[in-house]
């Protein structure tokens, strides 16, 4: 059986695109970076983290294995979580503006076997957002919830003028390195 150890409805939806049956876990890991952990090392750990604590959830099943993901923003060697509120939020998007920016999106299974992880990373630019186009955006809640306070799915894709890398990946769940971990490459 697979388990998914996220709620993220867009990681349950790109799961599904692959048609692979699965259940999901409820993890609740510690997401802060520690002194001196480099922004890509920061979210692979986070996502092998999740993996860890779901397996804990289902080791009594012997065929049980446990798939994660952890998706960040990076600007410069700045992690760009989710947004607190509004403010963080417009804040964010500010920075974003006109700007390149990394999406690391790391990606774990877990079972009897062991540990096995991949990392995807894209390049994101955006386009000059004007101060209306911001609070328009953060207005509609869409931000919320979101590394780096945007959904490349949704109204964003309207600013990002380049993508480099993997859709999927900015999205929450990288399909070619989750489909390789599958099917054990």
């Amino acid at each position: 059986m697979l388990y998914l150890a996220s709620q993220s409805p867009r990681r349950r939806e790109l799961l599904g695109q692959m048609g692979v049956a699965f259940q999901t876990l409820d993890v609740d890991v510690e997401e802060i970076r520690q002194s001196g952990e480099s922004p890509d090392a920061y979210v692979s750990r986070v996502a092998l983290d999740k993996a860890r604590a779901g397996y804990a959830l289902v080791a009594a099943d012997p065929v049980a294995r446990v798939l994660s993901a952890d998706t960040e923003v990076i600007l410069g060697d700045e992690v760009f979580g989710k947004p607190r509120d509004a403010s963080d939020a417009t804040a964010m998007l500010q920075r974003l503006s006109g700007r390149e920016h990394r999406v690391v999106s790391a990606v774990w299974l877990k079972d009897a076997a062991g540990e096995r992880g991949e990392v995807a990373i894209s390049t994101v630019r955006f386009a000059a957002l004007d101060d209306a186009q911001i609070a328009a955006y953060v207005a509609g809640g869409e931000c919320f919830g979101k590394a780096g306070a945007y959904a490349i799915q949704g109204g964003a894709a309207a600013f990002i003028s380049h993508l480099s890398g993997t859709y999927s990946g900015v999205m929450g769940l990288p399909l070619y390195e989750t489909s390789r971990l599958l099917r054990g490459q």
